[in-house]
């Protein structure tokens, strides 16, 4: 089997084979990242985190769940304490 192949452009931009793209999970506005190796170019996605990734390593215990009402209680005394003297 051949291995995929781009032409670099006048501009020095290359398209990345279908194959490729599927296999990396890459679309439009994905970055890659280019690594050289010697007479080797290492290309990879380069890691992408959420925001829901990034607070779960940063704060690995689950919080308790909260009731709305709990959640209303907090919201209000905080908005009270924010503009009070106004």
């Amino acid at each position: 089997m051949a291995l995929p192949q781009s032409k670099v452009t006048a501009q020095g931009q290359i398209s990345v084979p279908a194959e490729v793209r599927r296999k990396l999970g890459i679309g439009p506005g994905s970055v890659l990242e280019w690594e050289q190796d010697g007479e080797q170019v290492v290309v990879r996605r380069a890691g992408r985190f959420s925001s829901v990734e990034v607070h779960a390593a940063i704060f690995p215990r689950k919080p308790a769940p909260r009731k709305l009402a709990d959640l209303k209680r907090a919201i209000g005394r905080h908005a009270k304490a924010k503009h009070a003297g106004r």
